[in-house]
């Protein structure tokens, strides 16, 4: 089942609860184009993610970088790590997503050892899993394993999602990549998440530059080249953008007029509204609430 309108809080950190009945997993097919927005928004989680590329591909962005996953190709992304997904070039990507929770994957006892020094490394935000590589394709089956046993549900299921899941937590971390701790990575994507957070509590109210920027106690200036690196915008455009996102939601409501949604967002005028969503969105507000609510 895809999550096509998941939730977040206000620091971007998705709301779904990634997991079976008993087991803090979940394995679900996505079409990039079915969610709300027409791509997945930006978000994080602590579950690490595994992707696999079952039709088309996709520009994943995490932090900072973009990396474009084709057909047959994967990545992992770490836990605790801001990423989207677009579809490239009208492809129709579809993609099988694992999400699991660090503390699943290996015992207690384990866990200190093999699995938290990965979290911690700030050169791993994600890895491309290539299908020419053993170990990513020993990654792919097992994921396409844990996808069959929770659909099918077999006796002793939980028991077989277990056991492929320390195959392919093996299979990832026996790929040679050195770890490398710099703690002035993790302030900077500390930071990011400040701003963002800052943005996503007040983006209906009236934002300013030194508004944001204090929020990441910065100077506006290091404000604007962090938004730069991590999201290729201003802080400013960002802000626009995630209103244009948030009043998706509002204009599926029948009661909301176009005028009511765009001050409900933060828009000081509904024709500055209608003009910034038509350009994010290819269609009118009016447009997409008539489609949305018929």
């Amino acid at each position: 089942m895809q999550i096509k309108d998941f939730t977040v809080d206000e620091s971007l950190q998705e709301l779904t609860e990634h997991r079976t009945v008993v087991l803090p997993i979940a394995c679900y097919e996505t079409t990039i184009k079915d969610n709300i927005n027409g791509f997945i928004p930006l978000h994080w989680h602590e579950e690490f993610q595994f992707v696999l590329v079952v039709k088309g591909e996709a520009m994943f962005q995490i932090n900072e970088e973009k990396i474009i996953v084709r057909e047959g190709e994967g990545i992992f992304i770490n836990s605790g790590c801001l990423h989207m997904a677009k579809d490239q070039n009208g492809t129709g990507c579809v993609y099988i997503c694992l999400n699991v929770s660090p503390s699943f994957v290996l015992s207690h006892e384990l866990y200190a050892t093999f699995v938290d020094p990965y979290i911690q490394a700030t050169n791993i935000p994600y890895l491309l899993l290539s299908s020419e590589t053993l170990w990513a394709n020993q990654i792919f089956q097992s994921m396409k394993e844990i996808s069959r046993c929770i659909n099918e549900k077999e006796p002793y299921y939980e028991i077989e999602i277990s056991l492929q899941l320390t195959r392919l937590w093996k299979s990832l971390i026996k790929n040679g990549v050195p770890l490398e701790y710099e703690q002035k990575e993790t302030l900077k994507n500390q930071r990011m998440k400040e701003m963002l957070n800052w943005i996503h509590q007040h983006y209906a109210e009236k934002i300013l530059l030194e508004d944001i920027a204090q929020a990441g106690h910065l100077s506006r200036s290091e404000c604007c080249r962090y938004f730069k690196r991590f999201l290729k915008k201003t802080p400013l455009s960002y802000v626009t953008d995630y209103r244009i996102q948030k009043s998706l939601i509002f204009l599926q409501q029948s009661n909301l007029a176009v005028t009511d949604v765009a001050y409900l967002v933060g828009f000081n005028s509904t024709s500055y509204f209608i003009e910034q969503f038509k350009k994010s969105m290819q269609i009118t507000p009016l447009a997409y609430k008539k489609m949305k609510t018929n």
